[in-house]
């Protein structure tokens, strides 16, 4: 049983500051020296780098289209195991899902999964009354989600306040926050979205120390904490890496270097995890700074990130493009997402990439966004032929061409396509998947990096 207090922090739409709040919060009760389990729902990399540094602790996401709905408490009781409070915030509005999917992958949705009560952020800096009828939509749309109490955020005035829970009086929601109108705390966006942690950590600090200082100033935290122990305990057991199968041989962990630093932030807690309980030992390359693989690197794992505002220095680190070259020639397994793959194009916006995928990568206008269903189109170190997989894109780059003469992908939604790169032991594609949904991934790729030594 899973009984760990718990709030998902959801909107009736985006920028309403579920992002400020929840942060906020994380920070706020971490600062009373509670352990804060931070948790994000959908496949949003950037804000869980944020809730990390509030709480301390890895940043997880609980995405019921890549994972399941299943796996979705599973999931939450490890992330949230032996903390005092768990914050999940939302994405989207509160009932925005994958499109045309009805309510999966929704707020809404993995509130219900988790039994959780919602508070729900309403940005009031252009209504008064009228807050009342929002909120009562909202509360009343769907009888299984609990919406336990309101925090208006942007406020104008004392005035403007008193309208607002005058109004919220007849919904019979209690108002657990007040946040007043004022500058937005320093938390910069560009083209995918906020900046990430890596890139201003100092900055990022200052940021979310401001957050949980508007938060501790505006919400009550004592009837919020209240309201969090009213979750009931969940009958799941919690999801753990050992439950992959391990990886078979014998002989010292091969070494899978996992690209990081400014450039690469894009990555799940759950694939390092699940990499080491298939016999790996993981270890982070910065290519950005450093100029050689880990010694003994048996594999390489290349995730998502923001290599287009990096190419220069990117391009500049010669040593370490040659190194992942090489390495990608002899036949050792290379997973790249989206930025992995770019990284290893022959160029990027004119900059010299590795060279390891006969494709140019360039900045667009055109934002790619949204779930994917694929299947395998061939075997790779990550997946045999037919296998079947659900993911997202997320990028505003383009790579010609987009596939190579044997494909990583077949894409079935929204449109039928095939996408991706498959030669030798790389497997390089603009589609991240969650490896917590198919563990063999892991186990599958770590043998594959075992049998490195006999080539």
């Amino acid at each position: 049983m899973v009984s760990v207090p718990r709030l998902v922090i959801a909107a009736p739409a985006s920028n309403s500051g579920k992002t400020t709040v929840a942060t906020g919060l994380m920070a706020a009760f971490a600062a009373r020296g509670l352990a804060v389990s931070p948790h994000k729902v959908g496949p949003d990399y950037i804000d869980p780098g944020y809730h990390s540094l509030a709480t301390g602790r890895p940043g997880r996401n609980l995405d019921a289209y890549m994972c399941g709905t299943d796996l979705i408490a599973p999931l939450f009781a490890h992330g949230s195991a032996g903390c005092d409070l768990a914050v999940v915030e939302g994405v989207m509005g509160l009932y925005d899902g994958a499109s045309g999917q009805g309510e999966l992958a929704s707020t809404a949705q993995v509130a219900k999964l988790l039994r959780a009560p919602v508070v729900l952020v309403v940005d009031a800096s252009s209504q008064s009354r009228s807050v009342a009828a929002l909120v009562h939509g909202f509360a009343s749309w769907d009888p299984e989600v609990r919406i336990g109490g309101v925090i208006l955020n942007k406020v104008a005035s004392d005035r403007h306040e008193a309208l607002l829970r005058d109004a919220l009086d007849e919904s019979g929601l209690p108002v657990l926050g007040v946040i007043r109108r004022a500058p937005q705390v320093a938390t910069p966006s560009r083209h995918l979205g906020l900046v990430p942690v890596a890139e201003r950590q100092d900055d990022a600090v200052d940021a979310v120390r401001a957050m949980g200082e508007r938060v501790r100033a505006g919400c009550d935290l004592d009837a919020l904490m209240a309201l969090a122990r009213t979750a009931p305990a969940l009958p799941d057991e919690p999801w753990a890496p050992a439950y992959a199968p391990a990886a078979s041989g014998q002989g010292p962990r091969p070494v899978v270097a996992v690209a990081g630093g400014a450039a690469f932030t894009f990555a799940y807690a759950e694939h390092a995890e699940l990499l080491t309980a298939a016999g790996a030992e993981v270890v982070v390359v910065d290519p950005l700074r450093d100029e050689k693989l880990p010694v003994g690197t048996a594999g390489l794992v290349i995730g998502g990130g923001f290599p287009e505002v990096y190419a220069p220095e990117l391009s500049a680190n010669e040593p370490l493009r040659r190194a992942v070259t090489e390495l990608a020639r002899s036949g050792a397994p290379v997973a790249a997402e989206c930025a992995g793959l770019l990284y290893l194009a022959r160029e990027l916006d004119g900059k010299p990439m590795c060279g390891v995928l006969d494709a140019e990568a360039r900045m667009s206008e055109r934002l790619t966004l949204g779930y994917r269903q694929a299947v395998a189109v061939s075997d790779s170190p990550l997946a045999v032929a037919g296998t079947r997989m659900r993911g997202h894109e997320f990028h505003r780059t383009v790579l010609e061409p987009g596939a190579g003469t044997t494909p990583a992908w077949g894409m079935h939604q929204p449109e039928r396509r095939v996408e991706g790169y498959v030669q030798r032991g790389v497997h390089a594609s603009y589609l991240h998947t969650h490896w917590a949904a198919s563990p063999g991934v892991a186990r599958r790729f770590v043998e594959h990096c075992r049998v490195l030594p006999a080539r």
